[in-house]
C-alpha cells in the first residue's frame, strides 16, 4: 500500500508546481517586453540624435562656406538670427532667391541656407529646435541648455534639440521650463570669423 501512495505522488503534477511554473513565465515574458521597449526607444533617441548631429554639421559647412556673411559683426550676422521651432513655425518662409546653383550674394545664400535648416528641421525633426549664437557656457551643470551667453570672444554654437521624453512618458525639461537641446556644436575655426 505503501508503494501505490509513493506513485501517485509522483505521477503528476500539482496544481502549485503550475501556477508557479506560469508565474516565472509570466515574469520572463515581461522581462523581455520591457526590455524590447527599452531597446525600441534607445534605437529612436539615437536616430534623433544623429539627426540632430547632421542637421548641426550641415549649417556649420554652409557658415564655413559664406565667409563674407561670417565677418559681418554679430549684430548683422544673419546665420546669428536664427532660433527656429518647427512647432511654431512649420512653414518657413521661402527666401527671395532660391540659391540652387544660382548666382547669389553672400545675403541671399545665408537667407537660402537659414531657410534650408528650417526645411530640413521640419522634415527630419518635426519637433525640434535650433538656434545659433555665440555662447561661451553650452554646458551649465553637465546639461545642454538653450540660453546663450553671448560676447563677441564666445565660439558660434549651432544647437539643435527635439523635445524627448522621459522614460515614464512626461516631457524631458530642463530647471528652465524648456526641453533640453540634444546637440551643440561649437564652429572652433570658422573662416572669416571675427
Amino acid at each position: 500500500m505503501r508503494a501505490r501512495h509513493t506513485a501517485r505522488a509522483v505521477a503528476g503534477f500539482t496544481l502549485v508546481e503550475i501556477l508557479i511554473a506560469v508565474l516565472v513565465l509570466a515574469v520572463g515574458v515581461v522581462g523581455g517586453v520591457s526590455m524590447q521597449l527599452t531597446a525600441l526607444r534607445a534605437r529612436h533617441q539615437a536616430t534623433l540624435l544623429a539627426q540632430a548631429g547632421w542637421l548641426a554639421a550641415g549649417m556649420a559647412e554652409r557658415m564655413r562656406a559664406n565667409p563674407e556673411q561670417m565677418r559681418l559683426a554679430d549684430g548683422a550676422n544673419p546665420y546669428l538670427t536664427l532660433d527656429y521651432d518647427a512647432l511654431a513655425e512649420p512653414n518657413p518662409p521661402v527666401p527671395a532667391a532660391l540659391c540652387h546653383g544660382g548666382a547669389c550674394d553672400g545675403a541671399q545664400l545665408a537667407a537660402f541656407d537659414l531657410y534650408e535648416m528650417k526645411s530640413l528641421m521640419r522634415e527630419n525633426l518635426p519637433a525640434g529646435r535650433a538656434v545659433i549664437c555665440r555662447d561661451a557656457g553650452v554646458w551649465s551643470g553637465g546639461k545642454l541648455r538653450w540660453a546663450c551667453s553671448g560676447g563677441a570672444g564666445a565660439p558660434l554654437v549651432v544647437k539643435v534639440g527635439w523635445r524627448g521624453k522621459n522614460p515614464d512618458g512626461t516631457a524631458r525639461k530642463d530647471e528652465a521650463g524648456e526641453y533640453v537641446p540634444g546637440v551643440a556644436l561649437a564652429l572652433a575655426a570658422v573662416a572669416g570669423a571675427p
